[in-house]
């Protein structure tokens, strides 16, 4: 079984709190048996995958397989051609260069409903969402990714892990992944 979560803001990738203020899997009903394929920070929302099945976690977030995650990312300011080509490209972030990438400006920005607690807003300072494709996931990466390119992430949101799309599931809502994504989910590069 594959089970497709839209993981609200402040909810850990984990079924126990290990001291932490934070909600975890464990409030949200799923089946027993279910474990997290990857992982997404208490501060990250969006898509999480869990399974009853070993070996998925390889299968579907190895960078040699090739799979890709993509996020919409909230950044202040408004990422010039430039900034998008470098995050592209490949950043070095704490000695380590990371893999070619895709990124974007989302044309339209899309409207997605605030979080609590909401973030910081300022008056002078601009922000926009920008999309941001990767096959890797090394900690913290995307945030470390825009803060190098001078756009710190505000919010972050995995919206599609290979071809599953995130779609309508509402925050703190789960669903089984039908047989048809199922086979699609394996097939996507």
């Amino acid at each position: 079984m594959i089970i497709a979560f839209h993981k609200p803001y402040g909810v850990l990738s984990q079924f126990t709190a290990d001291g932490s203020p934070n909600r975890t899997l464990a409030d949200f009903g799923f089946p027993k048996g279910v474990y997290p394929i990857g992982r997404l920070d208490a501060d990250s929302e969006g898509l999480l995958l869990l399974s009853d099945e070993a070996g998925l976690n390889t299968r579907l977030l190895d960078p040699e397989q090739g799979h890709t995650r993509r996020y919409w990312v909230q950044v202040e300011q408004i990422p010039t051609q430039e900034a998008l080509v470098n995050l592209s490209s490949g950043i070095i972030i704490q000695e380590y260069k990371t893999r070619p990438s895709r990124a974007w400006l989302l044309d339209p920005q899309p409207d997605i409903p605030s979080r609590i607690p909401p973030i910081r807003v300022r008056k002078t300072i601009p922000d926009c969402w920008i999309a941001l494709e990767l096959k890797e996931g090394k900690n913290r990466q995307v945030r470390k990714m825009t803060a190098a390119v001078g756009h710190p992430t505000l919010r972050l949101l995995r919206v599609q892990i290979g071809s599953l799309e995130i779609g309508t599931l509402a925050a703190g809502s789960w669903r089984e992944v039908l047989p048809s994504e199922r086979a699609q989910l394996f097939l996507s590069s």
